[in-house]
């Protein structure tokens, strides 16, 4: 997925802004219209209503960003427009930790006046990353689009498209790789982090740097788990068959 530029996350934060000041607004009014009613009860009932409506400012602008991300597949109103999203650098939905923490840190990329500290930090940085992003090991990723046929969603490119049959797409070849489910039972969640952080460095790795980790990381499942390589299987397959298995397992549970 293509890094979201400064400009698209710029349109994104102003319409959440925007959105965020109008539940402002809705809050300020209800506390307007309860505050003679609360003076004429007692002067602690007021200090009470002031200290909820701060406590409810925090809220409103914490709970905002991370409840939309972490349960919104890392979407805010202002990214769905935008058509941006988080993800973790593994490529993986964000969760509901990587969202607190990186909302969390958002206060100090605001300093000192719309996000000045998140901009420079995102400059300089090689993924567009502001410190939330880098505290939480986040991205902020473009939605890829889907392209439609030109004529229509049924229609072929050419007009001698009809005479010829669609070839049949092919399965990767992890997912034709069944390894022994006693095995990965054996595995955690721990290795399975490793193994999504091998696939999201590997392609930024000299070949034979790579193909020597990728052996490391499988010497070592082996001999937790009893696995074998599967004949003429790669390391890599072997790999990635595990972690897919490993996920699926993970869900079951």
């Amino acid at each position: 997925m293509p890094l979201a530029g400064i400009g698209s996350r710029f349109i994104a934060i102003l319409i959440d802004t925007l959105i965020w000041g109008a539940g402002l607004v809705v809050l300020g009014l209800a506390l307007w219209a309860f505050q003679p009613a609360l003076r004429a009860f007692s002067t602690l009932s007021y200090q009470w209503a002031v200290a909820l409506f701060t406590f409810a400012l925090f809220l409103l602008n914490w709970g905002y960003f991370t409840l939309f991300e972490a349960f919104a597949n890392g979407r805010t109103p202002g990214k769905r427009i935008a058509r941006i999203r988080v993800i973790q650098r593994s490529g993986r939905a964000i969760g509901l930790f990587e969202s607190m923490a990186r909302n969390f840190i958002r206060y100090i990329d605001q300093i000192p006046f719309f996000y000045a500290v998140g901009v420079i930090c995102m400059f300089v940085t090689r993924q567009h990353q502001r410190l939330g992003d880098l505290a939480a090991g986040t991205l902020v990723v473009c939605d890829r689009e889907q392209e439609s046929p030109l004529w229509g969603e049924t229609g072929a490119r050419t007009f001698t498209a009809p005479s010829f049959a669609p070839a049949a797409s092919l399965p990767e070849p992890q997912d034709t790789v069944v390894l022994p489910s006693a095995g990965i039972a054996r595995l955690t969640p721990a290795d399975l982090e490793v193994l999504e952080s091998f696939f999201s460095r590997r392609l930024d790795l000299p070949l034979e740097t790579r193909r020597q980790l990728g052996q490391r990381i499988a010497g070592a499942l082996q001999a937790k788990s009893g696995l074998e390589v599967p004949p003429d299987v790669s390391v890599e397959t072997f790999l990635e068959a595990a972690a897919r298995q490993l996920r699926d397992l993970a869900r079951l549970r």
